[in-house]
């Protein structure tokens, strides 16, 4: 599903939504992947704290995005049908496909703020009623995709501590 295209109906804010909601945990699951997994010699305390940091984002995050979909008007899609979309979309690379977890961080933080910018101008090309205040939906996107810039740069700031 393309989020390039304006958003025309509940149903489809909702799918899009959930599509949020599952970005947010592979972000999620693939930072405490990586926290688990490589021991203190591989991951110093600043790269483990923005791991930690960003998996309790995306935690935040896909309860927002939850409680806009719960106030929707519209059927949940089946997690097993999202999660396929978003890995045909945004799921084309895995964790080990990087030179390391802090390239791994920025892709998955780049790829959310996109997705959260591109889902935002959809939202305000359209001129359908939502069941959501429309004011509402897109400050609370806005938010979310200002913490994943925010992400970004940090990501950016520790890659650059270590060049």
């Amino acid at each position: 599903m393309s989020v390039t295209r304006q958003v025309r109906s509940d149903h489809q804010l909702a799918r899009l939504l959930q599509i949020g909601m599952v970005l947010e945990e592979v972000v999620e699951a693939r930072a405490y992947k990586h926290a688990q997994e490589l021991d203190d010699e591989e991951l110093d305390a600043d790269v483990r704290a923005l791991l930690e940091h960003a998996a309790e984002e995306s935690a935040d995050h896909r309860g927002r995005l939850e409680a806009l979909v719960a106030e929707l008007d519209a059927e949940s899609i089946p997690f097993d049908q999202i999660e396929g979309l978003v890995e045909a979309q945004y799921g084309q690379t895995k964790p080990e496909d990087f030179d390391g977890v802090l390239y791994d961080q920025l892709c998955n933080e780049e790829t959310a703020y996109k997705f959260y910018d591109d889902l935002i101008d959809a939202i305000e090309a359209s001129d359908a009623q939502f069941g959501i205040e429309r004011e509402r939906l897109v400050a609370t996107l806005r938010a979310i995709r200002e913490e994943e810039a925010d992400g970004v740069e940090e990501v950016t700031r520790l890659m650059e501590d270590r060049e």
